[in-house]
């Protein structure tokens, strides 16, 4: 008799949700997590009386699956103001509601950036997108974003202000080569939800899907050496039996298990926290971002604005991204952000405390033109969960996990 029904290899957010939905179902299962706690890429740490998410993350409150299992209202999601900040020549330009469907789009939003075809295409293209099942949007034929934006017709400016600082942001992508389905994607959940962050830091959400399953069906600090049919061998000399195996690890560590060689790419992103003893932004919950992508600083926020809870000691809270720097000297690189946001905020920046740098090479799977989702289930008692599989997103993560678990428990 096998130890389990089924082993899940890695506690990130696909293996946790597959795991969900299995328990919902009363089946047999462990979760076998390498590191000390669950959430993969989604984690939070507490330094010196802060919340540092691991990188810039963020939940779109719109994204259907996570809609389907999370609770919104434990979560104490705080969100962020619809809109961002643009760093212009002089100060900073408000960009209020770009993606929603109101009156203001034809007043303030893209004042003074956009022209009136840019405000009439952005209406359109919103409405376009809100009625297409994210699957479809998938289905579509695509290229690279930056080429369907010239392609949509928005104006050269709109695209250098806007689009290529706040979607090379989501995607860490400076030159938008990410596949245009993923754009209609994500312009859909901006035009039908908001971006928030839980009030206790971004590793509330697979905090909250662990408090579905029971404690002793998870394993941390446990690491598998290889898979052989339904066996799992674990480093400690342990060997566990299963029905089945569900692979929900980083995509290199899956091809180890299945002795495969492919070749995965992935966006990079630097994230630098300051503290500080008060904000840059004098409390407005913006995303602020920078047009000239040359620099370090691509985009800015304050996470206590929007959530005090990320700070414990009554003092801000900073956050710089970068994306795209392959290696950093710390040191410099954080002399280097403080000259270029000194001319963004004066004389203060010369105070801010540096707490910590993360430089995540691993940031997010690169997503081109003609991606296809790739195959969940691999022979009869062997599955794989990520959002790699599928499109860079919490919410695909998400996705393939429940589809995995829908395949299992349809046996």
């Amino acid at each position: 008799m096998n130890d389990f029904s089924t082993v899940i290899i890695g506690g990130g957010i696909s293996g946790l949700t597959c795991a969900k939905y299995l328990n919902e179902k009363g089946m047999s299962f462990v979760i076998l997590e390498s590191s000390d706690a669950l959430g993969g890429r989604v984690r939070t740490d507490m330094v010196e009386g802060f919340r540092l998410d691991r990188g810039f993350q963020t939940l779109l409150a719109n994204y259907s699956e996570a809609r389907k299992i999370l609770n919104y209202s434990h979560l104490d999601l705080n969100y962020f103001e619809s809109g961002v900040l643009i760093k212009a020549k002089k100060g900073f330009t408000k960009l209020e509601s770009p993606f929603k469907d109101k009156g203001s789009i034809f007043s303030k939003a893209f004042s003074p950036i956009g022209s009136w075809s840019d405000r009439l295409k952005i209406k359109k293209f919103a409405k376009y997108v809100a009625d297409i099942p994210d699957e479809e949007l998938f289905g579509m034929d695509d290229i690279e974003t930056i080429k369907f934006l010239k392609k949509y017709g928005w104006s050269k400016e709109i695209i250098q202000q806007f689009f290529k600082p706040f979607f090379g942001s989501i995607f860490h992508d400076n030159e938008l080569h990410t596949s245009s389905n993923l754009f209609h994607f994500v312009f859909k959940q901006f035009f039908k939800g908001e971006m928030a962050i839980p009030a206790e830091g971004i590793q509330a959400i697979p905090e909250q899907i662990s408090d579905m399953i029971s404690k002793e069906k998870i394993r941390l600090n446990t690491i598998v050496k290889g898979i052989e049919d339904n066996k799992v061998f674990l480093e400690n000399g342990k060997i566990l039996t299963a029905d089945r195996i569900v692979i929900a690890t980083d995509p290199l560590t899956a091809d180890r298990f299945l002795d495969e060689d492919k070749i995965y790419e992935h966006q990079l992103t630097t994230c630098t926290y300051f503290s500080a003893e008060y904000s840059p932004l004098k409390g407005q919950k913006y995303l602020t971002l920078n047009p000239d992508r040359k620099g370090v600083v691509h985009n800015l926020f304050v996470p206590t604005d929007i959530s005090p809870s990320y700070g414990t000691t009554g003092k801000t809270l900073i956050s710089v991204s970068t994306h795209g720097l392959e290696k950093i000297d710390e040191r410099n690189h954080i002399s280097r952000i403080k000259r270029e946001v000194y001319d963004w905020f004066g004389a203060q920046v010369n105070v801010w405390k540096h707490i910590r740098t993360y430089h995540i090479p691993d940031a997010l799977p690169k997503f081109p033109s003609g991606t296809k989702k790739q195959p969940l289930k691999l022979n009869e008692n062997l599955y794989r969960c990520g959002d790699y599989l599928a499109y860079p997103s919490l919410n695909a993560a998400m996705q393939t996990g429940r589809e995995v678990a829908e395949m299992i428990s349809e046996i």
